[in-house]
């Protein structure tokens, strides 16, 4: 698979990242295994988990697996902090102290001592941003981290955290922002994307198939296994099941069929291939799945296909 920088730094990672916000969850220890031995034997080395997914079952599911099925020194552990469940709610704390413990426990879970990329996982407006940004500072001279990034910031956002940390002695320039990004949400092209590429941030989109809608499996209504059967999921996935998602994901379909591809990978290739994109971060439910996406390596989408899903996408 083929390598790409992570913005203005000497971090390089595959143009593919490999998801694991349901591992330890709804994907158990025998699927992981299959998934990451099949994502590293195409080339692949970004794996992306939180301290979030499952109240940090993904890192440990990730951690039992290091050494074992890859070696430690062939992958890029990225991880992520600033939100949590207490008593099933949704909580988010960006506070210096709160980003260093979670992150102490991550590296505990991973079973490492650093982490390649951490990322501060949401802009909260209770702490401000210079004390959030000084834990990604403490965590690179420590040696806990060795590049910092940011994740679901706004344009704004995006731009004032990079420019503080660019402008004040010191500091630690941020190599990334994770974002999500999909032909059915391309909110991130008015600012976000502009602001990354001017300060020299890479993008890491998260849910490039569209919260799954863009592989064309709600196209014909919603099958039983499906995250949009799903309570906790259902408005999450219902937000691109409208009548412009309908006329995007038969765009992508009618581009497959013509290409001989599947939907998922017209939808991938097009945002793997898009200006300042890093790598695209991939969940997937099978390793099935995860070896369709993982083809796309070897394709590349034809220039009036994407001008025409480009067309089809636009606001």
């Amino acid at each position: 698979m083929q390598k790409r920088l992570v913005g203005r730094t000497g971090l390089k990672v595959s143009r593919l990242g490999l998801g694991t916000m349901t591992w330890g969850r709804d994907t158990d220890e025998h699927e992981a295994r299959d998934q990451l031995a099949a994502f590293a034997e195409a080339g692949g080395t970004l794996i992306d988990t939180s301290a979030s997914y499952g109240d940090g079952a993904s890192e440990s599911l990730v951690g039992s697996l290091l050494g074992d099925v890859v070696a430690l020194d062939e992958v890029v552990i990225a991880t992520k902090a600033g939100i949590s469940r207490r008593t099933g709610e949704r909580v988010t704390d960006t506070s210096r102290g709160t980003l260093l413990r979670t992150l102490d426990a991550s590296l505990g879970r991973l079973g490492v001592d650093h982490v390649d990329l951490w990322q501060v996982h949401v802009w909260t407006d209770e702490t401000p941003l210079e004390e959030t940004l000084a834990a990604l500072d403490t965590a690179v001279s420590s040696g806990r981290a060795a590049y910092v990034g940011v994740s679901n910031y706004t344009g704004w956002q995006t731009a004032q955290a990079a420019t503080w940390q660019r402008a004040v002695p010191g500091r630690t320039p941020l190599a990334s922002t994770q974002v999500e990004y999909s032909l059915v949400n391309r909110g991130i092209e008015a600012e976000v994307l502009p602001a990354a590429r001017a300060l020299g941030l890479g993008v890491l989109p998260w849910s490039p198939l569209g919260r799954g809608v863009l592989t064309g499996k709600y196209r014909h209504g919603t099958p039983a296994d499906s995250r949009a059967a799903s309570p906790v999921f259902e408005g999450f996935v219902g937000a691109y099941l409208d009548e412009r998602g309908t006329r995007i994901v038969e765009a992508v379909a009618k581009a497959a069929d013509g290409l001989g591809w599947t939907p998922l990978q017209v939808a991938l290739a097009w945002v793997r291939d898009r200006p300042g994109v890093t790598a695209p971060i991939v969940g997937a439910r099978t390793a099935a799945q995860l070896a369709t996406a993982l083809e796309v390596e070897e394709l590349t989408l034809p220039d009036e296909l994407v001008a025409a899903l480009d067309d089809v996408s636009g606001a």
